[in-house]
């Protein structure tokens, strides 16, 4: 069965996590950690999003 569809609200705080797959590391180098850093930034900044914590 599928799973349901995802409310977002305007303005309510949505939590999401990051996971690797079977929970391991999801970066293997200074790099790529670099590199996500950067696109989440962009992310951030292109659609207004905050981030509360990381």
């Amino acid at each position: 069965m599928p799973r349901k569809t995802w409310m977002y609200l305007p303005g309510v705080p949505v939590h999401i996590v990051q996971r690797g797959n079977n929970r391991e590391a999801c970066f293997f180098c200074d790099d790529d950690y670099l590199y996500y850093k950067e696109l989440l930034a962009e992310g951030l900044k292109r659609y207004g999003g905050e981030l509360h914590a990381y």
